[in-house]
Protein backbone atom coordinates (compact mmCIF):
# COMPACT_ATOMS: atom_id res chain seq x y z
CA UNK A 1 0.00 0.00 0.00
CA UNK A 2 2.73 2.44 0.94
CA UNK A 3 4.73 1.87 -2.23
CA UNK A 4 1.86 2.17 -4.68
CA UNK A 5 2.38 4.98 -7.16
CA UNK A 6 0.42 8.22 -6.90
CA UNK A 7 -3.01 8.00 -8.46
CA UNK A 8 -3.53 4.32 -7.63
CA UNK A 9 -6.92 3.10 -6.50
CA UNK A 10 -8.03 3.61 -2.89
CA UNK A 11 -7.91 0.61 -0.56
CA UNK A 12 -10.78 -1.84 -0.64
CA UNK A 13 -13.11 -1.48 2.32
CA UNK A 14 -13.13 -4.17 4.92
CA UNK A 15 -16.29 -5.20 6.73
CA UNK A 16 -17.69 -1.95 8.14
CA UNK A 17 -18.24 -1.68 11.87
CA UNK A 18 -21.68 -1.99 13.32
CA UNK A 19 -23.87 0.98 14.18
CA UNK A 20 -22.51 1.13 17.71
CA UNK A 21 -18.86 1.04 16.71
CA UNK A 22 -16.55 3.53 18.35
CA UNK A 23 -13.36 4.53 16.55
CA UNK A 24 -10.33 5.84 18.34
CA UNK A 25 -7.57 7.51 16.39
CA UNK A 26 -4.00 7.00 17.61
CA UNK A 27 -2.69 9.89 19.62
CA UNK A 28 0.49 11.63 18.56
CA UNK A 29 3.22 11.34 21.15
CA UNK A 30 4.91 14.53 22.26
CA UNK A 31 8.60 13.66 22.12
CA UNK A 32 11.22 15.62 23.99
CA UNK A 33 12.43 17.36 20.83
CA UNK A 34 8.95 18.54 19.92
CA UNK A 35 8.44 19.61 23.52
CA UNK A 36 11.64 21.70 23.47
CA UNK A 37 10.70 23.34 20.18
CA UNK A 38 7.20 24.09 21.45
CA UNK A 39 8.53 25.48 24.73
CA UNK A 40 11.05 27.61 22.85
CA UNK A 41 8.38 29.12 20.62
CA UNK A 42 6.12 29.87 23.60
CA UNK A 43 8.98 31.54 25.47
CA UNK A 44 9.96 33.55 22.39
CA UNK A 45 6.44 34.84 21.86
CA UNK A 46 6.02 35.60 25.58
CA UNK A 47 9.34 37.46 25.73
CA UNK A 48 8.45 39.53 22.67
CA UNK A 49 5.03 40.32 24.17
CA UNK A 50 6.62 41.57 27.38
CA UNK A 51 9.12 43.59 25.34
CA UNK A 52 6.39 45.26 23.29
CA UNK A 53 4.21 46.07 26.30
CA UNK A 54 7.18 47.58 28.14
CA UNK A 55 8.48 49.52 25.13
CA UNK A 56 5.15 51.00 24.09
CA UNK A 57 4.19 51.77 27.70
CA UNK A 58 7.55 53.46 28.27
CA UNK A 59 7.14 55.60 25.15
CA UNK A 60 3.50 56.70 25.43
CA UNK A 61 2.56 56.08 29.08
CA UNK A 62 0.32 53.56 30.79
CA UNK A 63 -2.93 55.47 30.26
CA UNK A 64 -2.33 55.91 26.53
CA UNK A 65 -1.31 52.24 26.32
CA UNK A 66 -4.61 51.10 27.83
CA UNK A 67 -6.74 53.40 25.66
CA UNK A 68 -4.82 52.44 22.53
CA UNK A 69 -5.15 48.74 23.36
CA UNK A 70 -8.92 48.94 23.81
CA UNK A 71 -9.38 50.88 20.57
CA UNK A 72 -7.01 48.62 18.60
CA UNK A 73 -8.72 45.42 19.74
CA UNK A 74 -12.19 46.52 18.58
CA UNK A 75 -11.77 45.58 14.87
CA UNK A 76 -9.84 42.37 15.57
CA UNK A 77 -12.87 40.05 16.08
CA UNK A 78 -14.35 41.20 12.76
CA UNK A 79 -11.13 40.62 10.83
CA UNK A 80 -10.50 37.26 12.48
CA UNK A 81 -14.09 36.20 11.74
CA UNK A 82 -13.55 36.99 8.06
CA UNK A 83 -10.57 34.63 7.87
CA UNK A 84 -12.38 31.93 9.86
CA UNK A 85 -15.32 32.24 7.42
CA UNK A 86 -12.87 31.70 4.58
CA UNK A 87 -11.60 28.54 6.28
CA UNK A 88 -14.94 26.79 6.89
CA UNK A 89 -14.54 23.83 4.54
CA UNK A 90 -11.45 22.46 6.28
CA UNK A 91 -10.84 24.48 9.48
CA UNK A 92 -7.23 24.62 10.54
CA UNK A 93 -6.17 23.54 14.04
CA UNK A 94 -6.82 26.29 16.55
CA UNK A 95 -3.27 26.09 17.92
CA UNK A 96 -1.81 27.01 14.51
CA UNK A 97 -4.21 29.93 14.09
CA UNK A 98 -3.29 31.26 17.53
CA UNK A 99 0.39 30.77 16.76
CA UNK A 100 0.20 32.86 13.57
CA UNK A 101 -1.77 35.63 15.27
CA UNK A 102 0.59 35.74 18.26
CA UNK A 103 3.63 35.63 15.98
CA UNK A 104 2.45 38.66 14.04
CA UNK A 105 1.33 40.52 17.15
CA UNK A 106 4.50 40.13 19.20
CA UNK A 107 7.46 38.56 17.40
CA UNK A 108 7.01 40.41 14.11
CA UNK A 109 6.30 43.74 15.81
CA UNK A 110 9.24 43.41 18.21
CA UNK A 111 11.66 42.61 15.39
CA UNK A 112 10.25 45.32 13.11
CA UNK A 113 10.32 47.98 15.81
CA UNK A 114 13.93 47.19 16.65
CA UNK A 115 15.17 47.12 13.05
CA UNK A 116 13.12 50.13 11.93
CA UNK A 117 14.40 52.25 14.83
CA UNK A 118 17.98 51.24 14.07
CA UNK A 119 17.52 52.00 10.36
CA UNK A 120 15.91 55.35 11.14
CA UNK A 121 18.92 56.28 13.29
CA UNK A 122 21.34 55.34 10.54
CA UNK A 123 19.37 57.27 7.92
CA UNK A 124 19.24 60.33 10.16
CA UNK A 125 22.97 60.05 10.84
CA UNK A 126 23.59 59.97 7.07
CA UNK A 127 21.38 63.09 6.70
CA UNK A 128 19.03 61.30 4.32
CA UNK A 129 15.26 61.87 4.18
CA UNK A 130 13.47 60.19 7.10
CA UNK A 131 10.77 58.93 4.70
CA UNK A 132 13.24 56.31 3.42
CA UNK A 133 12.57 54.26 6.54
CA UNK A 134 8.88 53.91 5.72
CA UNK A 135 9.30 53.47 1.98
CA UNK A 136 12.34 51.17 1.76
CA UNK A 137 13.13 49.64 5.16
CA UNK A 138 9.73 49.05 6.81
CA UNK A 139 8.15 47.09 3.93
CA UNK A 140 11.12 44.72 3.73
CA UNK A 141 11.37 44.14 7.48
CA UNK A 142 7.68 44.01 8.33
CA UNK A 143 6.61 41.72 5.48
CA UNK A 144 9.52 39.37 6.16
CA UNK A 145 8.81 39.10 9.87
CA UNK A 146 5.04 38.72 9.40
CA UNK A 147 5.61 35.91 6.90
CA UNK A 148 8.20 34.06 8.98
CA UNK A 149 5.63 32.46 11.29
CA UNK A 150 3.54 30.94 8.46
CA UNK A 151 6.78 29.92 6.73
CA UNK A 152 7.77 27.95 9.83
CA UNK A 153 4.39 26.21 9.70
CA UNK A 154 4.92 25.36 6.04
CA UNK A 155 8.37 23.92 6.70
CA UNK A 156 7.51 21.86 9.78
CA UNK A 157 3.75 21.24 9.29
CA UNK A 158 3.43 21.15 5.52
CA UNK A 159 0.71 18.50 5.64
CA UNK A 160 -1.55 20.97 7.44
CA UNK A 161 -1.60 23.19 4.34
CA UNK A 162 -4.42 22.50 1.88
CA UNK A 163 -3.44 25.24 -0.56
CA UNK A 164 -3.76 28.97 -1.14
CA UNK A 165 -6.74 29.29 1.21
CA UNK A 166 -4.62 28.18 4.14
CA UNK A 167 -1.88 30.59 3.06
CA UNK A 168 -4.36 33.46 3.10
CA UNK A 169 -5.66 32.43 6.52
CA UNK A 170 -2.29 31.92 8.21
CA UNK A 171 -0.67 35.04 6.73
CA UNK A 172 -3.84 37.07 7.21
CA UNK A 173 -4.01 36.29 10.91
CA UNK A 174 -0.32 37.13 11.31
CA UNK A 175 -0.99 40.48 9.63
CA UNK A 176 -4.07 41.13 11.81
CA UNK A 177 -1.98 40.56 14.94
CA UNK A 178 0.75 42.86 13.63
CA UNK A 179 -1.73 45.60 12.73
CA UNK A 180 -3.38 45.37 16.15
CA UNK A 181 -0.16 46.11 18.04
CA UNK A 182 0.90 48.76 15.54
CA UNK A 183 -2.47 50.46 15.97
CA UNK A 184 -1.91 50.60 19.73
CA UNK A 185 1.10 52.79 19.06
CA UNK A 186 -0.77 55.05 16.64
CA UNK A 187 -4.02 55.31 18.61
CA UNK A 188 -2.46 55.57 22.04
CA UNK A 189 0.72 57.51 21.16
CA UNK A 190 0.05 59.70 18.12
CA UNK A 191 -3.62 59.96 19.07
CA UNK A 192 -4.35 60.17 22.78
CA UNK A 193 -0.93 61.00 24.28
CA UNK A 194 -0.13 63.70 21.72
CA UNK A 195 -3.57 65.28 22.07
CA UNK A 196 -3.39 65.32 25.85
CA UNK A 197 0.06 66.91 25.81
CA UNK A 198 -1.11 69.68 23.51
CA UNK A 199 -4.67 70.54 24.50
CA UNK A 200 -5.95 68.09 27.12
CA UNK A 201 -7.96 64.83 27.39
CA UNK A 202 -10.82 66.02 25.17
CA UNK A 203 -8.46 66.63 22.27
CA UNK A 204 -6.78 63.29 22.93
CA UNK A 205 -10.11 61.50 22.68
CA UNK A 206 -10.98 63.36 19.45
CA UNK A 207 -7.68 62.36 17.89
CA UNK A 208 -8.20 58.73 18.88
CA UNK A 209 -11.57 58.76 17.11
CA UNK A 210 -10.12 60.48 14.03
CA UNK A 211 -7.21 58.03 13.74
CA UNK A 212 -9.56 55.10 14.34
CA UNK A 213 -11.78 56.18 11.44
CA UNK A 214 -8.91 56.80 9.02
CA UNK A 215 -6.47 54.05 9.98
CA UNK A 216 -8.90 51.24 10.89
CA UNK A 217 -12.27 51.84 9.26
CA UNK A 218 -10.85 53.12 5.94
CA UNK A 219 -7.42 51.50 5.70
CA UNK A 220 -7.72 48.58 8.13
CA UNK A 221 -7.36 46.07 5.30
CA UNK A 222 -3.85 47.27 4.38
CA UNK A 223 -1.63 44.89 6.37
CA UNK A 224 -3.74 41.77 5.65
CA UNK A 225 -3.81 42.74 1.96
CA UNK A 226 -0.02 43.10 1.76
CA UNK A 227 0.73 39.84 3.54
CA UNK A 228 -1.92 37.94 1.59
CA UNK A 229 0.42 38.14 -1.41
CA UNK A 230 2.93 36.08 0.54
CA UNK A 231 0.10 33.74 1.53
CA UNK A 232 -0.68 33.07 -2.13
CA UNK A 233 2.95 32.15 -2.77
CA UNK A 234 3.13 29.88 0.27
CA UNK A 235 -0.16 28.19 -0.66
CA UNK A 236 1.10 27.46 -4.17
CA UNK A 237 4.33 26.03 -2.76
CA UNK A 238 2.40 23.78 -0.38
CA UNK A 239 0.53 21.97 -3.19
CA UNK A 240 3.24 21.49 -5.80
CA UNK A 241 5.82 18.74 -6.25
CA UNK A 242 8.13 21.00 -8.29
CA UNK A 243 11.08 22.11 -6.15
CA UNK A 244 11.61 25.25 -8.18
CA UNK A 245 8.02 26.37 -7.62
CA UNK A 246 8.33 25.58 -3.92
CA UNK A 247 11.12 28.14 -3.68
CA UNK A 248 10.14 30.70 -6.30
CA UNK A 249 6.44 31.02 -5.42
CA UNK A 250 6.99 32.18 -1.79
CA UNK A 251 9.82 34.50 -2.88
CA UNK A 252 7.64 36.04 -5.58
CA UNK A 253 4.73 36.45 -3.17
CA UNK A 254 6.96 38.10 -0.57
CA UNK A 255 8.43 40.49 -3.14
CA UNK A 256 4.96 41.52 -4.32
CA UNK A 257 3.93 42.09 -0.68
CA UNK A 258 6.99 44.29 -0.11
CA UNK A 259 6.41 46.32 -3.28
CA UNK A 260 2.74 46.82 -2.49
CA UNK A 261 3.58 47.84 1.08
CA UNK A 262 6.29 50.22 -0.12
CA UNK A 263 3.93 51.78 -2.67
CA UNK A 264 1.32 52.29 0.04
CA UNK A 265 3.85 54.07 2.27
CA UNK A 266 5.10 56.12 -0.69
CA UNK A 267 1.69 57.66 -1.45
CA UNK A 268 1.41 59.89 1.67
CA UNK A 269 5.09 60.79 1.34
CA UNK A 270 4.54 62.07 -2.21
CA UNK A 271 1.35 63.86 -1.19
CA UNK A 272 3.16 65.68 1.60
CA UNK A 273 6.26 66.48 -0.47
CA UNK A 274 4.28 67.91 -3.39
CA UNK A 275 1.45 69.33 -1.28
CA UNK A 276 -1.00 67.42 -3.48
CA UNK A 277 -3.48 65.39 -1.36
CA UNK A 278 -5.05 64.00 -4.52
CA UNK A 279 -2.01 61.74 -5.01
CA UNK A 280 -3.05 59.78 -1.94
CA UNK A 281 -6.68 59.70 -3.06
CA UNK A 282 -5.87 58.58 -6.60
CA UNK A 283 -3.45 55.96 -5.36
CA UNK A 284 -5.99 54.60 -2.91
CA UNK A 285 -8.88 54.45 -5.41
CA UNK A 286 -6.89 53.54 -8.50
CA UNK A 287 -4.47 51.00 -7.01
CA UNK A 288 -5.35 49.69 -3.57
CA UNK A 289 -9.12 49.35 -3.95
CA UNK A 290 -8.94 47.25 -7.17
CA UNK A 291 -6.25 45.03 -5.67
CA UNK A 292 -8.32 44.61 -2.51
CA UNK A 293 -11.48 43.57 -4.35
CA UNK A 294 -9.42 41.35 -6.64
CA UNK A 295 -8.00 39.53 -3.62
CA UNK A 296 -11.47 39.22 -2.07
CA UNK A 297 -12.76 37.71 -5.31
CA UNK A 298 -9.83 35.28 -5.41
CA UNK A 299 -10.45 34.25 -1.80
CA UNK A 300 -14.17 33.59 -2.43
CA UNK A 301 -13.35 31.59 -5.57
CA UNK A 302 -10.74 29.54 -3.72
CA UNK A 303 -13.25 28.85 -0.97
CA UNK A 304 -15.69 27.42 -3.51
CA UNK A 305 -12.86 25.50 -5.21
CA UNK A 306 -12.05 23.77 -1.94
CA UNK A 307 -15.65 22.55 -1.78
CA UNK A 308 -15.59 21.34 -5.38
CA UNK A 309 -12.42 19.40 -4.65
CA UNK A 310 -14.55 16.75 -2.96
CA UNK A 311 -16.50 16.30 -6.19
CA UNK A 312 -13.27 15.74 -8.11
CA UNK A 313 -11.44 13.39 -5.73
CA UNK A 314 -13.99 11.47 -3.68
CA UNK A 315 -15.61 9.63 -6.62
CA UNK A 316 -12.54 7.36 -6.50
CA UNK A 317 -13.81 6.15 -3.14
CA UNK A 318 -17.34 5.70 -4.52
CA UNK A 319 -15.95 3.30 -7.12
CA UNK A 320 -13.98 1.52 -4.41
CA UNK A 321 -17.10 1.09 -2.25
CA UNK A 322 -16.30 3.50 0.58
CA UNK A 323 -18.82 6.26 -0.26
CA UNK A 324 -22.12 6.63 -2.10
CA UNK A 325 -22.78 9.28 -4.79
CA UNK A 326 -25.20 11.44 -2.74
CA UNK A 327 -22.61 11.66 0.03
CA UNK A 328 -20.11 13.18 -2.38
CA UNK A 329 -22.72 15.55 -3.83
CA UNK A 330 -23.80 16.70 -0.35
CA UNK A 331 -20.21 17.80 0.43
CA UNK A 332 -19.69 20.06 -2.56
CA UNK A 333 -21.10 23.32 -1.17
CA UNK A 334 -21.66 24.95 2.19
CA UNK A 335 -25.42 25.08 1.53
CA UNK A 336 -25.60 21.32 1.07
CA UNK A 337 -23.40 20.77 4.12
CA UNK A 338 -25.69 22.97 6.17
CA UNK A 339 -28.71 20.97 4.96
CA UNK A 340 -26.97 17.75 6.00
CA UNK A 341 -26.27 19.18 9.47
CA UNK A 342 -29.89 20.30 9.79
CA UNK A 343 -30.99 16.75 8.98
CA UNK A 344 -28.45 15.39 11.47
CA UNK A 345 -29.84 17.64 14.19
CA UNK A 346 -33.37 16.46 13.45
CA UNK A 347 -32.51 12.78 13.73
CA UNK A 348 -29.66 12.89 16.26
CA UNK A 349 -29.79 16.15 18.19
CA UNK A 350 -26.55 17.89 19.16
CA UNK A 351 -24.64 14.61 19.05
CA UNK A 352 -25.86 14.15 15.48
CA UNK A 353 -24.58 17.59 14.48
CA UNK A 354 -21.18 16.83 16.00
CA UNK A 355 -21.06 13.52 14.15
CA UNK A 356 -22.02 15.18 10.85
CA UNK A 357 -19.43 17.92 11.32
CA UNK A 358 -16.80 15.30 12.00
CA UNK A 359 -17.92 13.33 8.96
CA UNK A 360 -17.69 16.40 6.72
CA UNK A 361 -14.29 17.40 8.08
CA UNK A 362 -12.89 13.89 7.63
CA UNK A 363 -14.26 13.69 4.07
CA UNK A 364 -12.69 17.03 3.15
CA UNK A 365 -9.36 15.96 4.64
CA UNK A 366 -9.60 12.74 2.64
CA UNK A 367 -10.16 14.68 -0.60
CA UNK A 368 -7.15 16.89 0.14
CA UNK A 369 -5.02 13.87 0.98
CA UNK A 370 -6.02 12.19 -2.26
CA UNK A 371 -5.36 15.37 -4.22
CA UNK A 372 -1.89 15.67 -2.71
CA UNK A 373 -1.13 12.06 -3.60
CA UNK A 374 -2.21 12.59 -7.20
CA UNK A 375 -0.06 15.73 -7.37
CA UNK A 376 2.99 13.71 -6.36
CA UNK A 377 3.62 15.49 -3.06
CA UNK A 378 4.71 12.27 -1.32
CA UNK A 379 8.04 11.53 -2.91
CA UNK A 380 9.65 9.72 0.02
CA UNK A 381 8.71 6.23 1.11
CA UNK A 382 8.02 7.48 4.64
CA UNK A 383 5.62 10.14 3.29
CA UNK A 384 3.77 7.55 1.21
CA UNK A 385 3.46 5.27 4.22
CA UNK A 386 2.10 8.12 6.31
CA UNK A 387 -0.38 9.06 3.58
CA UNK A 388 -1.58 5.46 3.34
CA UNK A 389 -2.02 5.31 7.13
CA UNK A 390 -3.89 8.63 7.26
CA UNK A 391 -6.09 7.55 4.35
CA UNK A 392 -7.11 4.39 6.17
CA UNK A 393 -7.73 6.30 9.42
CA UNK A 394 -9.92 8.87 7.65
CA UNK A 395 -11.92 6.19 5.86
CA UNK A 396 -12.51 4.37 9.14
CA UNK A 397 -13.51 7.66 10.76
CA UNK A 398 -16.01 8.35 7.96
CA UNK A 399 -17.46 4.85 8.39
CA UNK A 400 -17.80 5.32 12.15
CA UNK A 401 -19.42 8.75 11.78
CA UNK A 402 -21.87 7.41 9.20
CA UNK A 403 -22.80 4.47 11.43
CA UNK A 404 -24.14 6.90 14.01
CA UNK A 405 -27.07 7.76 11.72
CA UNK A 406 -28.02 4.26 10.55
CA UNK A 407 -31.58 3.53 11.75
CA UNK A 408 -32.09 6.89 13.46
CA UNK A 409 -34.36 8.48 10.86
CA UNK A 410 -37.78 6.75 10.87
CA UNK A 411 -38.54 8.42 7.53
CA UNK A 412 -35.52 6.89 5.80
CA UNK A 413 -35.35 3.27 4.65
CA UNK A 414 -32.65 0.89 5.78
CA UNK A 415 -30.40 -0.28 3.01
CA UNK A 416 -27.08 -1.25 1.51
CA UNK A 417 -25.05 0.55 -1.16
CA UNK A 418 -23.21 -2.03 -3.29
CA UNK A 419 -21.12 0.47 -5.26
CA UNK A 420 -23.68 0.73 -8.04
CA UNK A 421 -27.22 0.78 -6.64
CA UNK A 422 -29.17 1.00 -3.40
CA UNK A 423 -30.91 -2.05 -1.93
CA UNK A 424 -33.50 -0.48 0.35
CA UNK A 425 -35.83 -2.01 2.91
CA UNK A 426 -38.86 -0.03 4.01
CA UNK A 427 -40.68 -0.19 7.39
CA UNK A 428 -43.52 -2.26 5.85
CA UNK A 429 -40.99 -5.00 4.95
CA UNK A 430 -40.93 -4.30 1.21
CA UNK A 431 -37.60 -4.08 -0.63
CA UNK A 432 -36.58 -2.06 -3.64
CA UNK A 433 -33.43 -1.62 -5.69
CA UNK A 434 -32.88 1.95 -6.92
CA UNK A 435 -30.15 3.82 -8.72
CA UNK A 436 -28.36 6.79 -7.18
CA UNK A 437 -30.30 10.02 -7.86
CA UNK A 438 -28.92 12.52 -10.32
CA UNK A 439 -29.63 15.47 -8.05
CA UNK A 440 -27.82 15.63 -4.69
CA UNK A 441 -29.83 14.80 -1.60
CA UNK A 442 -29.07 14.39 2.07
CA UNK A 443 -27.04 11.16 2.24
CA UNK A 444 -29.20 8.12 3.01
CA UNK A 445 -27.54 6.43 6.01
CA UNK A 446 -26.79 3.08 4.49
CA UNK A 447 -24.30 0.29 5.09
CA UNK A 448 -21.63 0.11 2.41
CA UNK A 449 -20.91 -3.21 0.74
CA UNK A 450 -22.22 -6.63 1.60
CA UNK A 451 -25.40 -8.35 0.42
CA UNK A 452 -28.81 -6.68 0.21
CA UNK A 453 -30.80 -6.69 3.45
CA UNK A 454 -32.85 -9.75 4.20
CA UNK A 455 -36.64 -9.47 4.52
CA UNK A 456 -37.65 -7.88 7.78
CA UNK A 457 -38.90 -10.33 10.43
CA UNK A 458 -42.14 -9.60 12.30
CA UNK A 459 -41.73 -6.85 14.87
CA UNK A 460 -38.48 -5.63 13.28
CA UNK A 461 -37.16 -2.26 14.44
CA UNK A 462 -34.17 -0.28 13.19
CA UNK A 463 -31.09 -0.72 15.44
CA UNK A 464 -30.21 2.16 17.69
CA UNK A 465 -26.56 3.20 17.36
CA UNK A 466 -24.19 3.90 20.16
CA UNK A 467 -22.40 7.21 20.76
CA UNK A 468 -20.47 8.78 17.88
CA UNK A 469 -16.70 8.82 17.72
CA UNK A 470 -15.12 12.13 18.69
CA UNK A 471 -11.67 13.39 17.71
Amino acid sequence: MADTPPGSAPPSPSVPPGPGAVLRMPLRRLGWRRFLVLAGLVLLIAACAVFMVYTIGENIGVQALLIGTVAAILPVPVLVACFLWLDRYEPEPLKYLIFCFAWGAFVATAASLTVNDFAAGQIAHAKLPAALTGVLVAPFVEESTKALGPILLLVFRRREWSGITDGLVYCGLSAVGFAMVENILYLGGYGFATGVDRYGPATGAQQVIAIFIVRILLFGFAHPLFTSMTGVGLGIAARTADRRVRVLAPVAGLLVAMMLHGTWNLLPTLSQATNQPLIMLYGFIGLMVPIFFGMVGLAVWLRAWEGRLTERRLPDYVRAGWLSPPEVAALSSLGRRHAARAWARRVGGDAGVRAMRGYQFAATRLALLRDGSLRGLDRKAADRERTAREERELLEAITAYRSFFVGRDPQAPAGVWDGDRYHLRFPDGSQRTVNAPDEPVVPIPVVLGGPPPAPAPPGWHAPRPGPPWHA
